[in-house]
């Protein structure tokens, strides 16, 4: 099996491409590790709750790779169960960021605690266009099984997900049908793609989590013929900033403005993805201010 691109070193935060030669069927492969702890580290999760955060880092970035547009990708649940939110964004250019909100005490291991009667809702977020969404029930405690039945929902083609996390690496394997063009023939199509989720579907997490992109390939697909392409980098990242908080705050009516900078003395707006901190003063904040703006500060 060629594997160009391989050069042998172990290699982390990535996401390569892979094609079956004598099918129609595309594959990615995903691996976070300095990403995935950069993220999991500025809030100081749970292991239950890392692990989580992992595989949904993981799957962004699978499912990113498949955008036709500049934009992101959002995974986001809500649930009854101790982790009420948790949301994910990858972009275009594969960098992403992650929180879990109200974690603070949540001590589970299990999804099925973690994410009690949980609601999965995937958005499509183009920087020039309309954005998408759909929504499916959080299916079997599973992130991977969640998203094989969207994707059964919304999509013609198949597509099929394995993810793995254990606080210190997330890795994930996408396989999707492609529209004929190698094999035209239906049945063999289906007997094709039968055949590479069946061999997929043996991995083992541990084997997910440890082996690099052409070694998984040659433990599941040694007898099929199968490109895998060069390497493309993946980092944490967060899309905040100074200008985005102070398009926040205008947003605002001017007399609420007005009261916050008086009991305050300025205004600061908290990230909660990356911890940044933005602080206003009145002299920022005075073209939205008006004539509210000439009320004394105490």
């Amino acid at each position: 099996m060629p594997v160009p691109g391989d050069d042998g070193q172990a290699q982390q935060d990535i996401a390569r491409r892979f094609l079956f030669d004598q099918a129609d069927i595309r594959g990615q492969y995903a691996s976070l590790e300095r990403a995935y702890r950069d993220i999991t580290g500025l809030h100081q999760y749970a292991p239950g709750v890392s692990r989580l955060m992992g595989e949904f880092l993981a799957a962004s970035v699978l499912l990113s790779t498949t955008l036709k547009f500049e934009g992101k990708l959002i995974l986001q649940v809500r649930s009854e169960g101790q982790v009420p939110l948790l949301m994910v964004e990858c972009d275009h250019e594969l960098q992403l960021r992650g929180i879990a909100r109200g974690a603070q005490q949540a001590t589970a291991e299990d999804n099925g605690q973690l994410l009690t009667n949980g609601q999965l809702a995937i958005t499509l977020d183009p920087l020039r266009g309309q954005s998408y969404q759909g929504i499916v029930p959080l299916a079997s405690h599973s992130l991977a099984h969640s998203l094989d039945a969207y994707f059964e929902q919304s999509e013609q083609l198949g597509t099929r997900l394995w993810l793995a996390a254990d606080g210190e690496r997330a890795a994930g394997l996408l396989l999707q049908q492609l529209p004929s063009q190698v094999e035209r023939d239906p049945q063999q199509r289906e007997r094709q793609w039968q055949h590479a989720c069946t061999l997929a579907a043996t991995l083992q997490q541990r084997e997910l989590l440890e082996l690099e992109a052409a070694q998984l390939l040659r433990r599941l697909y040694h007898e099929d013929p199968v490109r895998l392409f060069d390497p493309a980098p993946v980092r944490f990242g967060c899309s905040c900033s100074r200008e985005r908080s102070l398009a926040a705050l205008a947003s605002l009516d001017q007399a609420e403005l007005a009261d916050l900078l008086e009991e305050q003395g300025s205004i600061t707006m908290d990230c909660e993805f990356c911890n940044q901190q933005y602080r206003f003063e009145r002299d920022d904040l005075a073209p939205m201010l008006g004539d509210n703006g000439s009320k004394t500060l105490h």
